[in-house]
């Protein structure tokens, strides 16, 4: 720790972080702002897995085809319905796309702060940790945009029970449940960060991992019923199957991983 962080006052750490997350709330502000301007660049990301001819459904066409198969065309609309809710979901996917943009940011203020108070080598060693847990979180977001999250729609958004039943998804249900599992399984890929920082402070063992498997298929299953905002079995079996790998490769990352001795 520095002598001239070690010689401030209580107040004037919080006057330090009250400024870092002043600067956080600006770049965020900043970043939404521009994300709101750019709403034909915005949008045409967000509502992209809502066309037949986003790049997963092309390339499952590729595969059907070499297969000698064929995959049919599809068509969702999006409708509104109410008067002023285009703009506010306009508002909050801008909002939403400055917390993403602006994470790098927030994760470098953050350790900024908290830096003073480590020594050199750890400093790079909580840098490489956060660094290492978002880039997993991006991942969990594009494995989610590109795969999870079309196959999902694209089942609910053509599944009928009549042909006389025409699906009408409305704008405001693409938005909340494209943005809620983009989320979840952003925070979902970090689960092998976590079990690795268990095992490294001796908590967590890949023998009890191993042991507990069955437990924890069941713990996955039900975690991926309360991320799933659907509620149906096939999106459950989409969410589940990426969760048991990342439990997999947890148990190998705890094997491999040494425990530290803590001194006290």
């Amino acid at each position: 720790m520095s002598d001239s962080t070690a010689d401030q006052t209580f107040w004037e750490h919080l006057d330090d972080f009250r400024s870092t997350i002043i600067h956080i709330i600006c770049v965020t502000v900043v970043c939404g702002i521009v994300a709101f301007i750019f709403k034909e660049a915005l949008f045409s990301v967000v509502l992209a897995p809502a066309d037949s001819g986003f790049v997963t459904y092309r390339l499952m066409d590729g595969l059907a085809s070499l297969t000698g198969g064929a995959v049919d065309g599809f068509k969702i609309d999006l409708i509104n319905t109410s008067l002023a809710q285009q703009f506010i979901i306009h508002m909050k996917t801008a909002l939403y796309a400055g917390l993403l943009g602006a994470l790098p940011y927030t994760l470098y203020e953050l350790l900024r702060f908290i830096s003073p108070a480590f020594y050199a080598a750890e400093k790079r060693y909580i840098y490489s940790l956060v660094s290492i847990g978002y880039v997993m979180f991006v991942l969990g977001v594009l494995l989610c945009y590109f795969l999870i999250f079309p196959f999902t729609f694209r089942f609910l958004g053509t599944y009928q029970v009549s042909a006389e039943v025409v699906n009408m998804i409305s704008l405001d249900s693409y938005i909340s449940t494209f943005v809620s599992m983009c989320l979840m399984l952003g925070v979902v890929f970090e689960l092998p960060l976590l079990c690795w920082l268990l095992a490294k402070l001796g908590m967590l063992k890949a023998k009890f991992m191993s042991n507990y498997r069955k437990h924890a298929v069941v713990a996955i299953l039900v975690a991926a019923a309360i991320i799933t905002p659907t509620s149906d079995v096939f999106t459950l079996a989409l969410v589940s199957v990426p969760m048991w790998l990342l439990y997999e490769i947890s148990i190998k990352v705890v094997a491999s991983t040494k425990p530290i001795k803590l001194e006290i």
